[in-house]
């Protein structure tokens, strides 16, 4: 995917060249109704650059995302329909054991609304997907821009566990089993390096639909459906405005 750099993020890396000097940061406060607990990140110099250049984001450039998702949301009218779980409390490298990361997802989902899912960015330490859990239907819907069948490793597992406490914490008669869903009609990434900016997209579709019966009927079945270039940059352009307008 050849890309030109969006207007906002060539201004932001000019910005940046002063302001990420000798390993400064920007601090980046995230309210507690985005992940259900307030809490901090860090921009740094190679996370704009990585971002400029398409090469692989990091977890930072996925968070501040979510957080420019949310005003969105509420913009909407849709927080009581959608909500987020922090990558960083989730992921394969650095969140702890398959049963730390369960208790992580279970903190979030006892705070739902009725009717509400939530979307979990997951990576494997080299790979991201996205996932979507609906507790009230014990339903976890599997993004993969690889359109790999359904998780590897410990991922299904973890999940399957989280909605299990949720289910008993609520004491909450669910399905015996989680009903997982494989979404094979996903744009799938090019390449081995926009597994994260298409889990990004991924999310960005799912809220701009307003209506989240249509994501599993849109993408439930293989198709030919494809992400352009445009349809990326305009995404990259989107993070950098949201950090240029709070920063800059």
């Amino acid at each position: 995917m050849a890309s030109k750099l969006p207007e906002s993020l060539k201004m932001l890396c000019q910005w940046g060249e002063d302001k990420f000097r000798d390993g400064r940061t920007i601090s980046f406060h995230i309210e507690p109704e985005v992940f259900g607990f307030s809490r901090k990140t860090f921009i740094m110099g190679s996370d704009v650059r990585r971002l400029a250049s398409m090469r692989e984001v990091s977890g930072t450039c996925i968070v501040v995302y979510q957080r420019y998702l949310y005003e969105q949301m509420v913009a909407y009218k849709m927080v009581d329909m959608v909500a987020f779980v922090d990558p960083s409390l989730i992921g394969a490298k650095g969140s702890g054991t398959g049963t730390v990361r369960a208790k992580h997802i279970r903190d979030r989902l006892v705070t739902a609304k009725p009717g509400q899912m939530f979307m979990l960015p997951f990576n494997s330490s080299e790979h991201w997907v996205l996932t979507i859990i609906d507790p009230d239907q014990s339903t976890a819907y599997f993004m993969d821009p690889l359109k790999r069948r359904l998780p590897t490793g410990d991922w299904m597992k973890i999940v399957e566990s989280a909605i299990a406490m949720f289910n008993a914490e609520r004491q909450k008669k669910g399905r015996s089993s989680v009903l997982w869903k494989n979404l094979a009609g996903i744009p799938p990434q090019p390449s081995n390096k926009e597994c994260g900016y298409f889990v990004m997209r991924y999310m960005r579709d799912i809220i701009e639909d307003k209506d989240l019966t249509l994501f599993p009927r849109k993408w439930e079945r293989r198709g030919n459906s494809q992400y352009t270039q445009a349809d990326i940059d305009m995404m990259r352009n989107e993070w950098a405005k949201y950090v240029v307008k709070a920063y800059v």
